[in-house]
């Protein structure tokens, strides 16, 4: 498939299924994101998760031709040698399930949603262009309302849930893991932020992919977003939440620009560990540019 065609099939999933969403405002406010206070949207109506996104030239600094594992069984013993520019591009999207699943006054309204990110070897012609990785991420969400103020933000959300994220691949590149999320939302007006630690579920040490993947991906991430008029940018921050040898983490910058109606502009900036599951014990930093139609 050259860059045209999958040009065209981007455009026409965003038209569709996922597309039923961006008629909504791409800058609009985390209260609206998880439809607080607004019962006219139907259950299982398909509305805003993750940025939805193509980056059609996404640089490394250090591309990773020999992933490595602390279980032999997921070290790769025959390097491949990659491109260290390729294709990515992201698909997301979120639903309420259930609303007010313990009564009106308590609410909890359980929501479902789906991420797939993709690294393509587009530009890599000498080893038939696959595609490097792509990683799959199901979850379900229980998410309430909670108003209050703090240090002038508004608290919006509170909830936990439980993600599965894998690449669905044979060993050696097989990488997975499964955690309870606790997530917690604030805004102001043209400003938000979401905190989200979690715990990884404990797996058997024999099947762990990825046995010290919290040490280099790690433990919570904080994301803040920032909206006004045609701009957009967001810093996704993440930690290990441990100190001396793994002291570890990651930052990512957006900065999307509205051209018009949802289609805007997207570059993008990552640095440290964990940029996707096949890298996530890999330190590298990545810039791309490309479109986006959905953004935090």
């Amino acid at each position: 498939m050259n860059i045209y065609r999958f040009l065209l099939l981007f455009i026409f999933i965003s038209s569709s299924s996922i597309g039923q969403i961006v008629h909504q405002n791409t800058n609009e406010t985390l209260s609206n994101r998880w439809l607080i206070g607004n019962d006219s949207i139907k259950l299982f109506k398909v509305t805003p998760y993750k940025p939805v996104y193509v980056l059609f030239a996404n640089y490394t600094s250090a591309i990773n031709n020999s992933p490595s594992s602390p279980n032999a069984a997921n070290t790769v013993r025959t390097a491949t040698f990659f491109s260290d520019t390729e294709l990515k591009f992201q698909l997301s999207f979120k639903s309420r399930a259930i609303k007010n699943l313990f009564g009106d006054e308590i609410g909890g309204d359980l929501w479902i949603a789906y991420t797939q990110s993709s690294r393509w070897q587009l530009y890599s012609a000498n080893i038939s262009r696959p595609f490097r990785e792509t990683n799959y991420e199901p979850e379900f969400m229980l998410v309430f309302h909670t108003p209050y103020t703090i240090l002038g933000f508004n608290g919006v959300i509170s909830g936990i849930g439980v993600n599965h994220q894998s690449n669905g691949r044979s060993d050696p590149f097989s990488r997975s893991w499964n955690r309870v999320i606790l997530q917690f939302g604030w805004e102001r007006p043209s400003w938000s932020v979401v905190l989200r630690p979690w715990w990884r579920l404990p797996e058997n040490n024999l099947e762990d992919n990825n046995p010290d993947i919290a040490d280099f991906a790690g433990r919570a991430e904080l994301l803040s977003t920032f909206s006004k008029g045609r701009h957009n940018i967001s810093v996704i921050a993440k930690h290990s939440l441990r100190g001396g040898n793994k002291n570890r983490g990651s930052v990512q910058l957006d900065y999307a620009f509205r051209v018009f109606d949802n289609l805007q502009i997207l570059g993008q900036v990552f640095h440290g560990y964990g940029e996707n599951l096949i890298d996530y014990n890999h330190k590298q930093t990545t810039a791309g540019i490309g479109i986006s139609i959905i953004n935090w």
